[in-house]
């Protein structure tokens, strides 16, 4: 995964140099020219509008509502089995917990490690224990916000070796966004800027 990031990041600083290169249609003595102008358009509206600028808002409105993950978290009510039962059937290693009522504020996160150690191993029952009596304290849960820049999150979350990463706002739970996410966002991202680039080139000379 972090080859990937790191893949991504130097694909986007190369994108425009490549497309430059490959111009036939301009002379050697303009492409130098067009190579510095389009070095500072991509300084201001390409980076404006490039995969540099977007946000985590910008994937959850493209995601919609009825896919905002809402499946990836639970609250400290719910029992442990149930939790875990949620963790099998959507293949994932952790949920999310939120605190009960209509706030959506968020209290912690359960991991598969939360299970193993102090319900398995300390003998208790998951159907008799609440998600809130073991899970791991909010303060070690990451999360990004819907002002998150996307590379900031693919960062966050390379690093940290997980694939979803929830999304707070004013400490209350908006969303859930995937590595899958991040990726799609970031190569539609390139895709448009590729597009403008070209027509940057053709439409200039």
């Amino acid at each position: 995964m972090q080859g990937l990031f790191q893949a991504i990041c130097i694909h986007g600083n190369v994108l425009k140099y490549t497309i430059l290169k490959h111009v036939r249609v301009i002379a050697p003595a303009a492409r130098s020219v067009v190579f510095s102008r389009s070095e500072s358009i991509s300084a201001s509206k390409l980076e404006e509008h490039g995969f540099e600028s977007t946000k985590i808002a910008d994937v959850l409105n493209a995601k919609g509502k009825g896919a905002d993950g809402s499946w990836l978290w639970c609250s400290t009510d719910d029992t442990v089995y149930d939790a875990v039962k949620s963790m099998t059937q959507h293949n994932v290693g952790a949920l999310v917990v939120l605190k009960p009522g209509a706030d959506e504020a968020i209290a912690g996160i359960i991991t598969e490690r939360d299970y193993l150690r102090k319900i398995i191993v300390q003998g208790r029952s998951s159907k008799s224990t609440k998600v809130g009596d073991i899970m791991t304290e909010e303060n070690k849960l990451i999360t990004v916000t819907p002002d998150t820049k996307v590379l900031k999150a693919m960062q966050l979350m390379t690093d940290n070796r997980i694939r979803h990463i929830p999304v707070i706002d004013d400490k209350k739970m908006v969303g859930m966004v995937s590595i899958g996410d991040v990726v799609r966002a970031v190569v539609r991202e390139h895709r448009e800027e590729l597009n403008r680039l070209n027509a940057f080139i053709q439409g200039g000379y």
